[in-house]
Order: C-alpha cells, then structure tokens, then sequence
C-alpha cells in the first residue's frame, strides 16, 4: 500500500480530483481518502511514482508517508 499527505486537499471536490486522478493510472486501484487528516492510502500495482505524477497533475501536492 503506498500512502500519501495530502496537505491541499479541503473538500469534496478535492477527494474527488485526486480520487479520479489515481484511477487514471489505475482504475482498479482500492483508494481510501481521509479529507479530515488529509490523507490517502492506495493499494494498486502501479508506481508510487505513477501516483504522485497524476496527483500533482491534477493539481496537489502529495508527500509520501509511512503507511500504517
């Protein structure tokens, strides 16, 4: 599982952007966002590099972090 901050995500519309983002490289990812800590986990089988490309892409900046 690859594991993100997500420091400018504050809505829905945010967690929705960056939700459709990560399925653009993977649609069969499993996302789970926290707009409350600002967080997203992601199990999928694409690069975390991947990831963070379409995240910021669409306009956020991702941190990487230590998953749980």
């Amino acid at each position: 599982m690859t594991a993100f901050d997500i420091p400018d995500m504050t809505c829905g519309h945010c967690k929705s952007t960056v939700e459709n983002a990560i399925r653009s490289v993977d649609d069969q990812a499993k996302v789970r966002i926290n707009l409350t800590t600002k967080t997203v986990d992601v199990k999928t089988d694409a690069s975390t590099e991947d990831i963070a490309a379409a995240i910021t892409a669409a306009g956020y900046t991702p941190g990487l972090r230590a998953p749980l």
